[in-house]
């Protein structure tokens, strides 16, 4: 017989009854309602604790605590030359804004943008940004440009 919207039914096994408990003796999840016998757990509204152990200390409070968050860190939208290389041409005037702007950079970071000395760079390029690597900025006047530092905000 073709399968057709008309003769579909779910397969056997898929379909569950629910489970009625404390519906009396003769249902068998009569009296305790299949919660055992006495104790927090037989009581309603009991939910444990997240990583409650039965009063055992948990595994969480057993363990040493290790590392710390500085509050010091600086947070840097990094660029790589080869990256400038590839998205700007010669001449063009590189800030933190254009390269937002173009992509490059999802968001500008707290701290501000660094430029990294990862790759080439051919293409004279006025680079404006909150910091560079020595190398960075080496590449780049060797290449003609200029890397002009800002002032972070």
């Amino acid at each position: 017989m073709p399968i057709g919207l008309h003769n579909l039914q779910a397969p056997e096994g898929a379909n569950k009854k629910k489970k009625r408990v404390g519906r009396g003796p003769g249902s068998g999840h009569g009296k305790t309602s299949t919660r055992g016998h006495k104790g927090q757990k037989s009581r309603s509204g009991y939910s444990s604790m997240r990583g409650f152990e039965g009063g055992q200390m948990p595994l969480h409070r057993r363990l040493p605590k290790r590392g710390f968050t500085s509050i010091f860190k600086k947070e840097w939208s990094v660029v790589n030359l080869a990256t400038l290389e590839k998205r700007f041409e010669s001449g063009e005037t590189i800030t933190p804004e254009l390269l937002v702007e173009r992509g490059v950079i999802t968001k500008l970071s707290k701290d501000g943008v660094v430029i990294l000395a990862q790759g080439e760079l051919t293409k004279g390029l006025v680079v404006k940004a909150h910091r560079f690597s020595t190398k960075a900025k080496e590449k780049i006047t060797a290449a003609g440009g200029t890397a002009e530092v800002l002032q972070a905000s």
